[in-house]
């Protein structure tokens, strides 16, 4: 089927059928896009105040708002339609964003919420602590690991920093996300390899962020299990 055959079927699908996956798939899609306006709005306003992960955020709120609302039935090209949702997104949040989450890096603000996500109360302060400091290792495995081409990316010779063994663990992740329940693994994909905040993949998925939470803490558990069991 040529492209565009491909992308008429993706939005019939989840226009009709509220097929989550094609959303997904639409979103991947258009990502590059968002990311490619991002940077060049970074060049154009580049401040101290933020960082280039603001504008990444921005982007990408502003393609699923466009993903959204688009109507293919007006032919109007969804590329054409998404650059503008996008550039006004970047535009709207950078002029209300305030002092205080200015502070706050994107870095900063995804590691709170992995923490958040993962940690847990109880009496066992040191499982609890162990717990914590295992799942961190995992999601750091995970970033930047091309999850959302199936792995294909990852480059498993060891570099100056990495040693051989962490390499093929990494190698191992993937293929171990590749078998999740689809709902973690949409969490998994965009948060690490999108670097999406659980508010963007709340969005996507149609789901509220505590469940984006539950999501991605019920994943690292998995992905962890499957590490011992296989180590």
């Amino acid at each position: 089927m040529d492209p565009i055959r491909a992308e008429a079927s993706l939005w019939r699908r989840f226009r009709f059928e509220d097929d989550l996956k094609c959303r997904e798939t639409l979103f991947n899609r258009y990502f590059a896009l968002a990311r490619a306006i991002a940077g060049r709005l970074f060049r154009q306003r580049m401040t101290k105040r933020l960082d280039r992960g603001d504008f990444d955020q921005f982007a990408c709120e502003g393609l699923l708002h466009a993903i959204d609302r688009y109507d293919p039935l007006r032919g109007v090209p969804f590329g054409a339609y998404a650059r503008r949702r996008i550039s006004g997104n970047i535009a709207d949040g950078i002029a209300t964003l305030s002092e205080v989450d200015a502070q706050l890096s994107h870095r900063h603000r995804m590691e709170q919420e992995r923490l958040r996500s993962i940690g847990r109360s109880g009496s066992d302060a040191l499982a609890a602590l162990s717990e914590l400091a295992v799942g961190l290792a995992v999601g750091l495995m995970l970033e930047g690991t091309g999850l959302i081409d199936g792995g294909d990316a990852v480059d498993t010779r060891p570099s100056a920093y990495d040693s051989l063994a962490w390499r093929e663990t990494q190698t191992l992740l993937v293929s171990e996300v590749a078998r999740l329940p689809e709902s973690e693994a949409i969490v998994v994909r965009q948060h690490y390899d999108h670097g999406l905040p659980f508010a963007q993949v709340a969005q996507l998925m149609g789901v509220s962020r505590g469940r984006v939470s539950q999501l991605h803490r019920a994943a690292l558990e998995r992905l962890r299990k499957r590490l011992r069991t296989r180590g």
